[in-house]
């Protein structure tokens, strides 16, 4: 009775070690994930891997046990990592978004325990993983993202004072054109000029004025020249950004072709403004088609509204970021490619005109860009 009584006592001793040995895995693994989440010189994707292989030692049987960790498209796993046996499993869960999975295996049949051969303590445990996790990769992912818009800013302010140079350049521009087209006027109108000559000379008066003509849209688009509001014709802001549109298509090896409705009303906007809204519209769609393609640019009436419509035949847009275009620094370009901030200016100048934009696109197929203004057809009517 005695005996008996003491190896009752035994197992019970032994099995409250065995119980406390496991406690002590699952206490070392938590412990060694936390100091991984606090090694901010470490990527994320190293962090994951790391954490996947410090799982199975935590499980009761770790020599049989492997792990995956699963977020998004990418996998992490430990070594001899095997999707097959007895499986365990808990969600990652971001924002309230399924994101993931924590995966424990046995690669060998066992018995049953609690949980098939899983005990009780490692579902919290698992459990507990896929929330520190969460966190972990929610940090990292909020780390990322606040360098990414540090560094748009600071771009931005860099082409904030781009933008001031270029203005101050094209006045110190202005000044030596205005001589050389006066001078040339007056060589030109001498009547003993050589009929060689005066064709040279009329050369240089054409070439003049048009550097003339481009200084000044400069100094328009770098908003130097006050903006007001006028009648504008659509087919007129065509014209002004064919300056800033067409060279770059011809570098970057795209047809460019424009469709202007004969019969379209004027609307009341400032023209510079509106002038940067098509180059803007127009440079995305010349970046969404890096190997070269086809833009095309269209002005028409749709009863009472004037429509502008640019469509290219680029990478397009996915359907999950299609809604934050417009929010100012949202970019899917790399960082020293675009600020996020052109097509939130665009969404800010319609807006303030009365006007709607929409935007339709297929991946891999192109994407397409219409602006409605209301016009002053009534008007004409009346």
């Amino acid at each position: 009775m005695m005996l008996q009584k003491n190896m009752t006592t035994l197992e019970i001793r032994e099995k409250e070690q065995a119980a406390l040995r496991e406690r002590v895995k699952e206490l070392s693994c938590l412990y060694e994930i936390s100091l991984l989440a606090g090694d901010y010189d470490l990527e994320l994707k190293d962090i994951l891997l790391r954490i996947a292989q410090l799982i199975p030692a935590a499980w009761q049987y770790p020599d049989i046990a492997c792990a995956r960790i699963t977020l998004d498209d990418a996998s992490f796993t430990s070594a001899d990592f095997e999707n097959s046996g007895e499986e365990q499993s808990a969600p990652i869960v971001i924002k309230g978004k399924a994101r993931g999975l924590v995966e424990v295996f046995y690669r060998e049949a066992m018995g049953n325990s609690d949980e098939g051969p899983f005990l009780r303590e490692e579902r919290n445990l698992i459990n507990l993983i896929s929330k520190q996790l969460a966190l972990i990769i929610e940090r990292a992912e909020s780390r990322i993202e606040t360098n990414h818009l540090q560094q748009q800013l600071q771009h931005a302010d860099r082409l904030a004072t781009i933008g001031q140079f270029t203005a101050g350049l094209a006045h110190e521009l202005n000044e030596p054109l205005v001589h050389i087209l006066g001078f040339a006027q007056i060589v030109e109108k001498n009547a003993q000029l050589p009929k060689d000559a005066k064709a040279d000379v009329a050369n240089i008066v054409r070439a003049s004025l048009h550097a003339r003509e481009i200084v000044r849209k400069l100094l328009i688009f770098a908003r130097q020249v006050p903006g007001r509001r006028e009648n504008v014709q659509l087919n007129e802001v065509l014209k002004d950004a064919m300056y800033f549109i067409s060279g770059r298509c011809r570098q970057n090896k795209i047809s460019l072709r424009c469709r202007r409705a004969g019969d379209i009303f004027p609307i009341s906007g400032d023209r510079a403004l509106l002038t940067q809204v098509l180059v803007n519209l127009a440079v995305n769609a010349i970046q969404a088609m890096p190997e070269g393609g086809r833009l095309h640019i269209e002005t028409r009436c749709e009863k009472d509204n004037a429509i502008l419509a640019v469509r290219d035949n680029g990478t397009g847009i996915a359907d999950d970021i299609k809604d934050k275009i417009f929010m100012p620094f949202f970019t899917t370009k790399d960082v020293g490619s675009g600020t996020g901030l052109g097509l939130s200016v665009v969404h800010g100048i319609v807006s303030s005109h009365g006007g709607v934009i929409e935007v339709t696109s297929t991946p891999g197929a192109g994407t397409q860009f219409t602006i409605a203004f209301p016009t002053h057809s009534g008007d004409h009517n009346k």
